[in-house]
Formats: structure tokens, sequence, C-alpha cells
């Protein structure tokens, strides 16, 4: 009778175990690589840097950041599912050379995003290195997002497609 008693006992531990370990797997990555969740993706120090579309703001990384069409002034519209593609640019240092004003304020999950002459900074997860500018004119989560110049505009560079052409989440 011991036996069976410490059959389940084991049988017991390895179900725990293997739930806890596949607790990870609720937060899968999406496709195309980086975060699922909603921390910020980069620590402190925007700073500009030339992509194929011109000076753009780039995070401590060297990630390309974007602005979303929809945001306003110090108000961030993108979701949590939103910022799993489009994750927020932490607040923190920017270069001399960043003319539009630096600050902060809340994602719509409740964490901290960079702003620049108000708008909500983010990156995107195609973006695979320095200098990639994959998310410029991309029509997501139900608006286009922009590279953003060093005094906080938008970047519409020539290859930035309409958002009636523009590709969607549904490219990933």
């Amino acid at each position: 009778m011991k036996i069976p008693a410490l059959m389940a006992v084991a049988a017991a531990s390895l179900l725990t175990l293997s739930a806890c370990g596949s607790s990870s797997s609720t937060t899968a990555t999406p496709a195309g690589g980086g975060g699922a969740s909603s921390a910020p993706a980069t620590g402190s120090g925007l700073h500009v840097a030339d992509t194929s579309l011109g000076k753009v703001l780039v995070d401590a990384n060297g990630r390309t950041v974007y602005m979303f069409s929809p945001d306003s002034s110090g108000k961030s519209t993108c979701d949590s599912s939103c910022l799993q593609y489009w994750p927020p640019v932490a607040p923190g240092k920017a270069a001399s050379t960043v003319t539009g004003k630096v600050a902060s304020t809340s994602t719509t999950a409740g964490g901290k995003i960079a702003t620049v002459a108000g708008w909500p900074l983010y990156t995107f997860i195609q973006d695979q290195q320095p200098g990639d500018v994959a998310g410029e004119g991309f029509n997501d989560f139900g608006g286009v997002w922009y590279a953003v110049s060093p005094s906080g505009q938008p970047v519409k560079g020539a290859g930035a497609s309409s958002s009636s052409s523009a590709p969607t989440r549904g490219g990933y």
C-alpha cells in the first residue's frame, strides 16, 4: 500500500511542477520577438539617430521610437493587447539633441510611458535592429504609427503607407 501512496504523491508533485512551468506560456511572446508585457521596453536614454527616414528618436537600445495617431497630448490609448506589439518607452533621461519637451504619462495598463512634446512613445517588436523602421506608416490597433522627430512631430517618410493600404496586424 505504501507504493501506490508514493506514486500518488509523485504524480501530484509532477503535476504541480508542470503547472508552474506552463505559467510562462500564458505570457508568450507575440510573433516577431520582443516582450509580451506592458512593461517598458527600454531604460532611460532617448536620443537621435539617422535612419532611412532621416533623423528620428530612438530609445536607449537604438530602437526607433513611434507615436500612435489616436493618442493625444499626455494620453496613451494603446491598450494591453496593443502594448504587446508596441511596448512603451520607459521614462528617463534624454540627450540634448531631443528638442521636444520630455515627460511621462500613464499607459492604459497603468504603467509609465515616456512622452515627447506630449506624445506617448512606443517601440515596435518587428524592429529587430537599431535603425529598423518597420513600424512607420503601419495601420494597427485603430490608428497609424509614425516614427518621431527630435521635436516630437510625426515623421511621415516616403516609405509610409496610407492608412487605407498600410499593413495591419494580420501581416504578422
